[in-house]
């Protein structure tokens, strides 16, 4: 599989299991095109649902196809899906119990110069404060594909948040390491531990690469699985560090930081810093240039770790 977006990853598995599986169904709201979703509408049409611009709809729809035995994938832009849907996420799928995937594509800023109206930086807290939901942002494609077929084997709800664009992949293909519910360690290093999700995953793994050649070493974690946390996972990469930086593309609030924090106060308390997108209208632009302005590259990361680093070792506050 060459470099590819992640939602074309779970196009391609999807479409590879509805050959055999007539009870896979996708479902779109007006978005097969930008959910890259146009081949399995063309390939499998007694298998697609359009619902057109309408969110609601579509989840309402996927929950009753569901309990009907079939296994439900909704596509929709993720600002969209978890917060005009939100009801239908709530009630419909999590409550009920349902075999719906709710996939949110184009997460956090990837709409880019389309603005705060169509950017999702609060699906992670949104999504994840919902009982019986699961939330997965994946790295790069080829963990999306490992994902996808493991979700396949399930019948539980989930929210799966993946980008708009091709990534840089943070994986070697036919090397993907991968089990359901649990993060990866990438790198060890006994300074600083930075936790990462989705499409941070990589600039941190290029930050500890960075910090290595200043003497600084960094375990670096892909908590691909946000919900279920890996707490056994994390606290491992934790014990014997001296701080913890967490990195995502969100709020501030309620997401990958924040969940971190609460299990490392409650097991081994240590200074925890969260990197991630402002509480305030984020600037527009192309997700490379909003990651630039705000610091979310590796460059960035590797000097908010020695900013974090410094601060423990002087009793600072950052």
């Amino acid at each position: 599989m060459s470099n590819i977006a992640n939602k074309q990853a779970i196009c391609q598995v999807l479409m590879a299991a509805a050959r055999t599986d007539k009870d896979i169904v996708a479902l779109c709201s007006d978005s097969r095109g930008s959910g890259s979703f146009t081949p399995f509408a063309d390939e499998f049409p007694s298998q697609f649902v359009e619902t057109g611009i309408a969110e609601q709809n579509l989840v309402s729809i996927a929950a009753g196809l569901a309990k009907c035995g079939k296994k439900a994938y909704a596509v929709s832009p993720a600002c969209f899906l978890s917060t005009r849907s939100y009801e239908q996420c709530k009630i419909d799928v999590a409550y009920s119990d349902t075999n719906v995937k709710l996939i949110g594509i184009s997460g956090g800023v990837s709409y880019g110069a389309l603005g705060m109206s169509h950017h999702s930086a609060q699906d992670i807290a949104a999504m994840s404060a919902i009982p019986n939901m699961r939330v997965y942002i994946p790295s790069d494609h080829l963990q999306t594909q490992k994902l996808t077929q493991a979700l396949l084997k399930d019948n539980k709800p989930a929210y799966i948040r993946v980008g708009r664009n091709a990534v840089e992949p943070v994986y070697e293909d036919g090397n993907v390491p991968f089990e359901m519910d649990k993060a990866n360690i990438l790198c060890d290093g006994e300074d600083i531990a930075i936790i990462a999700c989705g499409e941070m995953v990589r600039p941190a793994r290029d930050a500890a690469d960075l910090l290595k050649t200043e003497g600084v070493h960094a375990t670096v974690v892909d908590m691909y699985c946000v919900k279920p946390l890996d707490e056994e996972t994390l606290l491992k990469a934790v014990k014997n560090v001296r701080a913890v930086l967490t990195v995502e593309e969100h709020s501030p609030f309620g997401g990958l930081g924040s969940m971190v924090a609460q299990v490392i106060g409650r097991n081994c308390p240590k200074m925890v810093l969260n990197m991630a997108l402002p509480d305030a209208p984020v600037i527009t632009g192309t997700s490379r240039e909003v990651f630039d302005y705000y610091g979310l590259n590796a460059p960035g990361i590797a000097k908010k770790a020695k900013d974090l680093l410094r601060a423990c070792s002087s009793g600072e506050c950052l």
